[in-house]
């Protein structure tokens, strides 16, 4: 039987963490359903999908397209195949364990609960919950959340976060084939469409670790579309064409 919730994790050359965060997330209180969506690895990220797909039948989804097309693309193409198959409870979570696995549930719950309509797993609701980033990294990335923060209204600390579970009416209802953002600038587009859309968002705290394995996927072009993009969705907003 198909669990109503659907966990996304889009990746690109994540072959050492890929099968171990399916596995883990096998193992959930709340049973999930998983779709991988790997944007040609050459690492063979979707050999190892493929690998957990035979020990997980009919729980484990892989999307394998061609090139890398992009973060959000990726979620986008996620949340149209949790809408045709019918899931309610969409989560967004990354593969490299910086997101722990067993906070899906908590995640899962607050929406379940009827709490919120969007839980955001938070690093900064409750002071700095982030392990093993440099300063550099620490001071952009909350200078950014600050600055989305103060140009869009929006009601949370953690505007980038990528870890999240939504209601599926949430996603039935933002357009998201308007959607265009697609590095951090993403996460912030989806919690502000949500919220103008008058759906409450609520943080809840997580620990945030820096990746196992691998290579960290931040580059100077996905800080440079967070910068613009928070004053596009503004002017959207005051505009009328969001």
């Amino acid at each position: 039987m198909q669990s109503d919730s659907l966990v996304i994790v889009p990746t690109y050359n994540e072959s050492h963490n890929i099968e171990r965060v399916i596995d883990r997330l096998m193992v959930l209180d709340n049973k999930v359903d998983v779709l991988v969506i790997d944007d040609g690895s050459p690492d063979g990220t979707a050999d190892h999908v493929r690998n957990a797909i035979e020990k997980h039948p009919d729980r484990v989804h892989l999307i394998e397209r061609e090139g890398k097309l992009g973060l959000g693309t990726a979620y986008v193409r996620g949340f149209k195949f949790a809408l045709k198959h019918g899931y309610t409870y969409v989560c967004e979570m990354d593969a490299d364990f910086s997101h722990d696995p067993d906070d899906v549930d908590r995640l899962i719950e607050e929406v379940r609960s009827g709490n919120t309509d969007v839980a955001v797993g938070s690093r900064y609701s409750n002071g700095i919950s982030i392990i093993n980033w440099p300063l550099s990294r620490l001071i952009l990335s909350y200078g950014a959340n600050i600055y989305a923060r103060t140009i869009t209204g929006l009601p949370i600390f953690d505007t980038t976060a990528g870890f999240k579970c939504i209601h599926r009416k949430v996603l039935e209802e933002i357009s998201i084939d308007r959607i265009r953002s697609n590095g951090y600038a993403f996460q912030i587009e989806i919690h502000f469409r949500a919220w103008k859309a008058g759906f409450r968002l609520k943080e809840v705290s997580i620990v945030f670790r820096e990746r196992e394995e691998g290579v960290s996927k931040m580059s100077k072009a996905i800080v440079r579309e967070a910068i613009w993009r928070v004053w596009s969705l503004k002017f959207s907003s005051i505009f009328g064409t969001l």
